[in-house]
């Protein structure tokens, strides 16, 4: 398969994981923080930002990011509905993120021209996500799906399909998951928490980046 077979979503997807394999996963964000944070994360090389639902008043923080930072793929985590993945559409955001593969929910994001990356543990729920048309896959929790099971996956899926692994993933298991397959990560705990100061998310994320 080459480039131009991408859809536009799925090519913007694959352009940011090459600038920086990492994504940004802002649970407990709050809209206040919102634009200081992202734009530390932008600066610091991060360029996809993820605001779980979960999180305090969720559409209004992708709303600023996207305002302030319109070259980042912004969008949403903790998506389990359709009505969810519409809602994220009408705040602007470009990314939706879920912990399980219900191919509606995919099929929604495809249809409005979005990112999905949907959940999955098993080949038969990876290989249902990239029939919805899931840009990409998240592994998810990793600890359900090791480097010996990335890389097996690996070697029945799609030569160009994005894995990445999300849940428990840290500097000293990364390289890991790359000599597997894995074509990215989810950075949590380890980047952001609630109330953590600008200056300790600036030092986690160029250190991460740097893995």
């Amino acid at each position: 398969m080459t480039s131009k077979t991408y859809t536009p979503a799925a090519l913007t997807l694959r352009r940011h994981l090459a600038d920086c394999r990492l994504v940004a996963i802002l649970r407990g964000l709050t809209p206040a923080e919102a634009l200081p944070v992202g734009e530390v994360l932008w600066q610091a090389g991060f360029r996809i930002l993820e605001v779980p639902l979960n999180s305090p008043s969720p559409m209004e923080s992708i709303h600023i990011l996207r305002q302030s930072l319109p070259h980042a793929l912004v969008g949403a985590g903790t998506v389990m509905t359709v009505a969810d993945v519409q809602a994220v559409h009408g705040a602007g955001g470009q990314l939706i993120v879920s912990p399980n593969c219900n191919v509606e929910v995919i099929r929604a994001a495809v249809g409005l021209g979005m990112v999905c990356l949907p959940g999955v543990v098993t080949p038969t729920e990876a290989f249902a996500a990239l029939d919805a048309g899931a840009q990409g896959l998240k592994f998810f929790p990793a600890d359900l799906v090791p480097p010996s099971a990335v890389k097996a996956m690996r070697a029945v899926l799609p030569a160009d399909c994005l894995l990445i692994p999300v849940g428990g993933i840290s500097p000293s298991n990364m390289p890991a998951y790359l000599q597997a397959g894995a074509s990215g990560f989810g950075m949590g705990s380890n980047l952001y928490t609630a109330g953590k100061s600008l200056e300790a998310i600036r030092q986690s994320a160029i250190e991460l980046i740097a893995v």
